[in-house]
């Protein structure tokens, strides 16, 4: 009984298998060109490729708390990949995409509850913060692979720009989410190792972290300082500013965009 308990715990659920399957089904689309409308297939893919990263994010809190110590990951249906058994469903999914819709930008939201108490040292504690964003970045590195392994040839546009966008949201969602800012993942790295004092005094600015980060992004200086470095690195990972913003562009399906985007492919 035990074991087979346990065993459902791990099952992928099909709501994620879901996802993945409109990820694969419109990635096809974008690739032959099938779909009516390259802008709409566009932003299914991403979009759906998109939450698969975001569950994959938490799985990887989750998982690394499981073999840190948190054995009740498992019965929160935390490693099933299934987003609706996030804490805060709406929080985890449906507000990073509207991210994207509005900003074009990756900024995952909190989501699996992980009982620290459980969890005995320092660095489990700081590991466990960094397994979402290390997803994302290894993520970034899948997205990027065909352009910095200059395998491009043969590639669609309309698919090389989504996965340039796709990229984008990545590495964006990576460094925002490593800030030291109370409520991201980056100051749960650093939290274990701060002063009692300290951590106390910050903790009740932890929910409002996320906003303010989006807040700060809002002002046009930061937001421009923000995407010159988060295009800094794509340009050395071999994803132009061009490819970016052409797959923001056609993802924003309900707009005309630009002539030096259009696909005919």
């Amino acid at each position: 009984m035990g074991h087979s308990a346990r065993r459902s715990e791990r099952q992928i659920s099909p709501v994620f298998l879901g996802i993945v399957a409109i990820m694969a089904v419109t990635g096809w689309a974008v690739w032959t060109g099938y779909a009516s409308s390259a802008g709409l297939a566009i932003f299914l893919f991403v979009t759906s490729a998109w939450i698969v990263s975001l569950c994959l994010h938490e799985y990887a809190h989750a998982r690394t708390a499981l073999h840190s110590g948190d054995l009740t990951v498992g019965a929160k249906g935390y490693l099933t990949l299934n987003p609706l058994a996030y804490t805060h469903a709406l929080l985890s999914i449906v507000l990073p995409v509207l991210f994207v819709i509005l900003g074009g930008l990756g900024l995952p939201g909190g989501a699996v509850y992980i009982e620290r108490g459980r969890i005995r040292k320092r660095w489990q504690h700081s590991l466990i913060s960094a397994a979402g964003p290390l997803t994302n970045v290894a993520f970034a590195a899948i997205c990027t692979a065909p352009f910095w392994l200059d395998a491009l040839e043969g590639v669609p546009y309309a698919f090389r720009f989504a996965l340039a966008f796709l990229a984008l949201l990545q590495v964006s969602a990576a460094i925002l989410n490593f800030l030291p800012v109370p409520g991201l993942d980056g100051y749960g790295v650093i939290e274990p190792w701060l002063s009692y004092s300290v951590r106390r005094q910050v903790e009740p600015l932890a929910p409002f972290g996320l906003l303010l980060v989006f807040a700060l992004l809002w002002i046009p200086e930061v937001n421009r300082l923000f995407f010159d470095f988060v295009h800094g690195l794509l340009s050395g990972l071999g994803v132009s500013d061009l490819e970016s913003y052409c797959g923001w562009d056609l993802y924003r399906f309900w707009q005309d965009a630009p002539e030096i985007c259009q696909v005919t492919e």
